[in-house]
């Protein structure tokens, strides 16, 4: 498994895949080096993407790996990649959500994740946000 930063190569297979985004801004996370790849035999199978919350706080907005891969580690890998570049960067504490009737959750949690908050959006489901101090 290699996991590095996207590249404009990239920009097809993730666009595929991530329907969440737009052109421009996918374009735009590329290139600022906020979205990471997972590959696997040449493979693009995940990814991460991140921006940056208050503009001072990293926030995981979005992690997937293909059905197939997922259950077996390579998620925690993921996570924990962009931590370490997190602390790299100098952050202390990152952020992340999911929603309530999601297993990500018990992810989250199972990573040293803390529940702080949420926020309820129109139609969809309670949303929980997840802190992480970086020093422990």
């Amino acid at each position: 498994m290699i996991i590095r930063y996207a590249e404009n190569t990239d920009y097809v297979w993730l666009k595929k895949h991530d329907e969440h985004i737009s052109d421009e801004i996918l374009k735009a996370k590329i290139a600022a080096k906020e979205i990471y790849v997972v590959q696997e035999e040449n493979e693009l199978i995940g990814w991460l993407r991140y921006n940056m919350f208050w503009d001072s706080i990293p926030f995981m907005s979005m992690l997937v790996l293909l059905e197939k891969y997922r259950r077996n580690g390579m998620g925690t890998e993921l996570v924990q990649y962009w931590e370490n570049d997190m602390r790299e960067k100098g952050y202390r504490n990152v952020l992340t959500s999911t929603q309530s009737d999601e297993e990500a959750q018990h992810f989250y949690r199972k990573m040293g994740y803390t529940e702080i908050g949420g926020f309820k959006y129109l139609q969809e489901s309670f949303e929980i946000i997840f802190h992480k101090n970086m020093d422990l």
